[in-house]
């Protein structure tokens, strides 16, 4: 089978080779891909800067979408043909985040990712694909979408009514909109380019900025919200924004930490401290949410933002397309058949 793999850091590292194509073990299947979706830390693999003690050669990206084309002896869980995507870290199953759970995400440099033609998993590294979604959506939700359920439903607790603050149009803050707006909330969407804006206006958002024409964002969005500011800020910027993000949450709201987009220095912690906020600190999630995620999935037919479909032969210049920012919601490497 042809897979990419890094025997060093850099994306002009990145090389297609000829791998074994696996055999299932007890209680293993094996996946046959059709398409995997790119997100931020796939960058930062390739910088060195994610886990600077990868073990090489390594398997890139986490999230995939497949089909099921062997099973190993004992399986239960599954059968040849079903369509699943195996969850990020295929030792979270359920329950709190641990060490060793976390030693187990794919394509970080520990275990092989899914920018390979096959792979073989445990039974229980696995959730079914919804029925509506193709393998180039369901691609894109192992890691922005379950972050993002996280984020705003499982530890949220998002509610009817509430009012979030998404920044950026990654792969997660669209998620976050979706997701806001399938429960009755109130969705405030930053970008700097207009075009991105009337974008998520499209989408649902309810309000939108543009922090390069508005750099005092935070007190637009306090603005909006009669002074009060937002009940969930899905912070993806990191030090670069946390403190504007901290000071557009209301009294007792949450910001949820997610991405590092942005650099920055000197935050102060006495906003946390004055306003009782909950910062919180999201790393993807485990299989349960996963499931969760995809039930409300399947009863509303969300359907995933795909900005562009590459290649499989063309993998490097989809993460050099990522690495440009232009991008508005998810990237997808088709494995087989046409792409743009």
């Amino acid at each position: 089978m042809k897979a990419y793999e890094y025997r060093k850091f850099g994306l002009e590292n990145l090389a297609l080779v000829e791998r074994d194509t696996p055999h299932p073990a007890a209680h293993e299947v094996v996946v046959k891909f059709h398409a995997a979706s790119l997100n931020y830390r796939d960058l930062l693999f390739a910088r060195g800067l994610y886990n600077p003690k990868a073990c090489f050669p390594a398997v890139p990206v986490s999230d995939g979408a497949g089909e099921i084309v062997s099973v190993g002896e004992g399986v239960t869980r599954w059968k040849t043909g079903d369509r699943v995507c195996p969850i990020f870290m295929q030792g979270w199953l359920d329950g709190e985040r641990s060490a060793e759970k976390a030693r187990t995400a794919l394509g970080g440099g520990d275990l092989d990712g899914v920018l390979r033609e096959c792979g073989a998993f445990h039974e229980n590294g696995l959730v079914q694909i919804p029925g509506h979604l193709s393998f180039e959506e369901a691609a894109t939700l192992p890691c922005a979408g379950v972050t993002a359920w996280n984020a705003l439903v499982h530890l949220g607790r998002l509610k009817a009514g509430d009012t979030v603050l998404t920044l950026g149009t990654g792969g997660v803050s669209i998620f976050a909109l979706q997701f806001a707006k399938m429960h009755g909330a109130r969705v405030i969407a930053t970008s700097s380019s207009d075009e991105k804006l009337a974008r998520v206006r499209e989408l649902g958002a309810d309000e939108t900025i543009n922090y390069k024409k508005t750099p005092d964002w935070d007190k637009e969005v306090l603005r909006l919200t009669d002074g009060i500011g937002v009940d969930h800020v899905v912070e993806v910027g990191g030090a670069g924004t946390l403190p504007k993000s901290v000071n557009a949450a209301r009294i007792n709201g949450r910001v949820s930490v997610i991405g590092v987009l942005a650099s920055g220095s000197g935050f102060d912690p006495i906003r946390v401290v004055m306003k009782s906020l909950r910062l919180q600190g999201i790393f993807v999630g485990s299989r349960r949410m996963f499931e969760d995620m995809n039930r409300a999935i399947a009863v509303n037919h969300l359907k995933p933002v795909i900005d562009k479909i590459f290649a499989f032969a063309r993998a490097r210049e989809a993460l050099g397309y990522l690495e440009s920012g232009s991008h508005l919601g998810k990237i997808v490497v088709k494995f087989q058949g046409t792409a743009d």
